[in-house]
């Protein structure tokens, strides 16, 4: 299990709660993170806390409950959060009473893209597994925390020495909810080395 009092803030939030199993994260209305790409919004405000490494390979494991989220993109999940213009995150957007998105954005050099998919708007917990193979990434969620499925694998063009990861919460518009994150762990690299066609 991770020891979360060594995690760092960036843009430490007004209202939260740091237990050693359990981080509670109250979000502020008008927090995000996305870079440029299709509306040409910036947006670089979004409460982030993190642990750093060297270590290459390794996979981080964390559940978040989503449970009081209610508005349009209120969000929680992980995060690779490097500088302003290079990280990855993936989390579940409330959109509506119906529906909501499992996605990811991975921006680099400045620019974000947005992979998503609909679930059931009933759904409140999902656990998330991010994977690093040196500079390539891959995230996986799960409804259990046993059995996970990928959602993408990405390349960070920044991403190939020291990094930072973790956890982070947002409401892009005007809202506030509780987004509550358990069950942090490190373990080996789940993501194994491809044993198909070999590199060129």
């Amino acid at each position: 299990m991770i020891n979360v009092s060594g995690m760092k803030w960036i843009r430490e939030p007004e209202e939260y709660s740091i237990d050693p199993d359990r981080v509670e994260i109250t979000t502020v209305p008008y927090t995000d993170l996305w870079q440029r790409t299709y509306y040409h919004f910036r947006n670089d405000n979004a409460p982030v806390l993190q642990m750093e490494t060297e270590e290459e390979f390794f996979s981080f494991i964390v559940k978040t409950d989503f449970t009081g989220s209610h508005h349009r993109f209120d969000q929680c999940g992980i995060v690779m959060y490097l500088d302003a213009e290079n990280w990855v995150k993936a989390s579940v957007e409330y959109e509506n009473a119906s529906f909501q998105h499992l996605g990811s954005v991975v921006t680099n050099h400045g620019y974000s893209d947005w992979a998503t998919t609909e679930i059931p708007a009933a759904m409140k917990t999902m656990w998330y597994r991010f994977s690093r193979r040196r500079d390539d990434y891959c995230i996986e969620c799960s409804n259990d925390g046993i059995t996970f499925s990928q959602m993408r694998v990405c390349h960070m063009l920044e991403g190939a020495e020291k990094i930072r990861f973790g956890i982070y919460a947002c409401s892009p518009e005007n809202s506030s909810f509780k987004a509550i994150f358990t069950d942090m762990r490190i373990t080996e690299c789940a993501w194994k080395a491809h044993d198909g066609q070999q590199p060129d």
